[in-house]
């Protein structure tokens, strides 16, 4: 297949134009990134975006993989000197790996099978009579056979012999897998059982201990969670049709007659599946629905660093970041509006004889430093310290407390990059600067964390790793050229994600400042050792100088198009200061008028939207958010309350909210809304701001269930109730257990599966 009938597929599969596709397939073999070209390129592209450049890339990738092996097949068969058109034409017209490698199994290098020793035997040609189903005596037939030289003694052991190599061929034949691959799609079941004397120590896959369900209708969470158990070896599974159905569907293809040659056939057919078959596309089930399991789960992480990322940051401000903590204290410090370690120390406002000192050490800090906001992490002691520090009536009454999530910070402050930064420093400092600068910027903090040490997706240690990895590399590097990057202050973490840069470069860059001073221009980055010139172009227009040589260095208008903004200005007899500061100016521009070959309206008008706001920041004004006040722990909440909470986990089958007691609460995706929800994510996003109300509360077991639904008359909390019903074995789990009680269950598995 040629590269041009990948375009056209592509396009007819993505419902954009093949010039799109070959558009943006030459600028990804050319090493453009993902930002970049739907960013700065959508004359080639047709403005296509991240996601469509990215399915764009994921498609070719697939393709050109496919032809790989196709090309591998050929020329494997070709060397066994079995290559016909016929089988070439098969070849060229697999549009899946699976029908691929079904033409290739009878081809294919085995080893020692039954069918080859019968062979051996030299019963094939039995095999071939009996399999056209002829009026012929079948044992006669194979008393010819009978040999005491190939050791087939009897006629029964001939007619054995030659079931095993009709076996083989219903195994090999494309067709028949094809019928057999769909009918699992349709009907087959997935069973979970619990292995005998793993009851106990497997109580956490409780609910799985006797599951049925369609496979195809088995979410990704369940799935995810039922493998576990079976890796864990207290669950074995079995994927499986209907038998009669898979049997029925063969014997109709390969049972043409009805004499005892085809009653030969059928028991052949009937071994081939049960033998071999069953278990090979049981296999090939396996590997699909993890597949579709790993990419959903992968994308709800995807989904939710995304939000996590681009949360509202409160810009630069003098901040007291605090790590809270009861008996060892908190650990307080003093950030200036750079996120600069000024002073440490800590406090104790959880010890009665020391309460009057730390409300001094407070004060006195927010004094010294002029500080802004104060920051407290939502861990052990989090709401403790913070109704202790609402009560410092000496604090000025325009300094925001606000609690911080501080998941990840304990994986930074013992992290290299921590210990680079604060090599003379404690984790406990280093934590709480974590703290203070997630505050002023989560995107430039958190990229110095793992993505997947951030508690924000589902079941992330039992999908692809690899898959993992590149998809939530792929969200941090477009969230961070989505927001660009001050390129005298930024990290060498934050940098890396930079579009065309990486470690390297990344670390060159903040050498060369280090050694140099602050950037005075973008061109001035070229002189960064191995700063190439491709590197410069992917990356510059994500790079910003707040006071550049250049007006423009300050905004996301790329280098490349600085001389339209200057023909414009120009034009309009005034300099580029005043085009970008006085609107009346730039309502005079006549945009078609700069019109080129390469640059076009798509371009021009992003030119015209960052003169309006050069360098805006997308993401959201930063909103205070306050937890109830008389809400500290799980055991002053009741049912009916409703209270203001923040999103801090999505996932397919709801969402888990913080009230501020220390135990996040599920809303489960029926009691998202007063309408059906298929996918909670259009309805909430993590570190959305909203309010619950309460449904049910397990002090015990820390479990609290909980509604955004309007006008909620909640019951009183009912008794838990199994997950599904286990008396009965036959019984497939296609209905939920009502909304409260699979609340209750869902967020125990949260915490038994993390």
């Amino acid at each position: 297949m040629s590269e041009i009938r990948f375009y056209k597929k592509i396009a007819l599969q993505l419902n954009i134009r093949e010039q799109q596709v070959s558009a943006t397939v030459d600028l990804l073999d050319e090493g453009a990134t993902i930002p970049f070209i739907s960013r700065y390129r959508k004359e080639m592209t047709g403005s296509l975006d991240e996601v469509q450049v990215a399915n764009v890339r994921d498609e070719i990738e697939r393709l050109r993989a496919l032809e790989k092996r196709r090309e591998f097949i050929i020329d494997s068969i070709e060397g066994q000197g079995k290559l016909t058109p016929e089988l070439i034409e098969q070849l060229r017209a697999a549009e899946t790996l699976s029908t691929l490698e079904d033409i290739y199994l009878p081809y294919k290098p085995k080893r020692r099978t039954r069918a080859t020793i019968a062979r051996e035997k030299g019963l094939e040609p039995l095999a071939q009579i009996i399999f056209e189903q002829g009026k012929i005596n079948v044992n006669a037939e194979a008393d010819k056979f009978i040999s005491e030289e190939k050791e087939v003694k009897t006629s029964d052991e001939a007619l054995a012999g030659a079931r095993d190599i009709i076996a083989e061929w219903v195994n090999e034949n494309a067709e028949a897998r094809d019928k057999i691959r769909n009918l699992f799609k349709r009907e087959a079941t997935i069973k979970s059982k619990v292995l005998k004397g793993k009851e106990e120590s497997g109580e956490k896959f409780k609910d799985y201990f006797e599951w049925e369900e369609l496979l195809m209708n088995c979410p990704s969470h369940r799935l995810l969670a039922i493998r576990r158990g079976e890796s864990e070896e207290v669950l074995s599974i079995f994927i499986a049709p209907p038998e009669e159905n898979a049997l029925d569907l063969l014997r109709k293809q390969f049972v043409t007659a009805n004499n005892s040659a085809a009653e030969q056939v059928k028991l052949a057919v009937d071994d081939s599946y049960n033998r071999m078959m069953q278990s090979s596309i049981e296999s090939e089930m396996r590997m699909l629905t993890k597949e579709l399991a790993d990419e959903k789960a992968i994308q709800v992480f995807a989904d939710n660093l995304r939000e996590l990322l681009l949360a509202s940051p409160l810009g630069q401000k003098a901040i007291l970041a605090i790590d809270p903590g009861f008996r060892t204290g908190c650990k307080v410090v003093a950030l200036d509006k750079q996120g600069k370690l000024l002073e440490d120390t800590v406090i104790y406002p959880h010890e009665q004889n020391k309460i009057f000192h730390t409300k001094q050490t407070v004060i006195a800090f927010c004094a010294k430093y002029n500080l802004e906001a104060i920051a407290i992490g939502n861990g052990t002691a989090g709401r403790e310290t913070e109704t202790f520090i609402r009560s410092i009536e000496e604090l000025p009454k325009d300094i925001n407390i606000i609690m911080v999530n501080e998941s990840g910070a304990s994986i930074y402050s013992a992290s290299d990059v921590a210990r680079e930064e604060f090599p003379d420093k404690d984790l406990t400092v280093r934590g709480a600067v974590s703290i203070g600068r997630r505050l002023a910027d989560p995107l430039a903090e958190l990229v110095k964390i793992d993505a997947k040490s951030i508690g924000v997706g589902q079941y992330q240690h039992d999908v692809d790793q690899y898959l993992l990895k590149k998809k939530l590399d792929e969200v941090v590097e477009s969230s961070v050229n989505k927001v660009g990057v001050e390129v005298n202050t930024a990290s060498k973490q934050l940098l890396t994600y930079v579009s065309g840069l990486g470690p390297q470069l990344a670390r060159n860059i903040v050498e060369y400042r280090n050694e140099n001073g602050p950037f005075k221009s973008r061109k001035e980055l070229l002189k960064v050792p191995r700063m190439g010139e491709k590197a410069y172009e992917q990356a510059a227009g994500f790079m910003r100088i707040s006071n550049g040589k250049h007006p423009l260095d300050k905004s996301a208008v790329h280098p490349e198009s600085y001389h339209i903004v200057e023909k414009m200005a120009t034009d309009l007899n005034c300099t580029i200061e005043q085009l970008m500061a006085e609107k009346e100016l730039r309502k005079q521009i006549t945009l078609p008028k700069y019109v080129t070959e390469t640059v076009g309206l798509p371009t021009l008008t992003d030119i015209i939207h960052e003169l309006d706001k050069p360098g805006r920041d997308p993401r959201k004004s930063f909103e205070v958010f306050k937890f109830d006040d008389t809400v500290h722990e799980i055991k002053d909440l009741r049912v009916g309350m409703k209270l203001p909470g923040i999103v801090t986990n999505v996932t397919n089958f709801g969402a888990f909210v913080d009230i501020g007691v220390h135990q996040d609460g599920l809303v489960h995706i029926s009691q998202l809304s007063n309408t059906f929800v298929s996918d909670p994510n259009t309805v909430v996003k993590v570190q959305q701001q909203v309010t619950v109300t309460v449904t049910e509360v397990d002090e015990q077991r820390k479990r609290i269930a909980l509604t955004m639904k309007d006008n909620v008359s909640a019951p009183a909390a009912p008794a838990a109730k199994p997950i599904i019903n286990n008396s009965n074995p036959n019984k497939k789990g296609k209905q939920e257990p009502p909304a409260n009680d699979f609340a209750s269950q869902l967020a125990a598995l949260k915490d038994k599966f993390k």
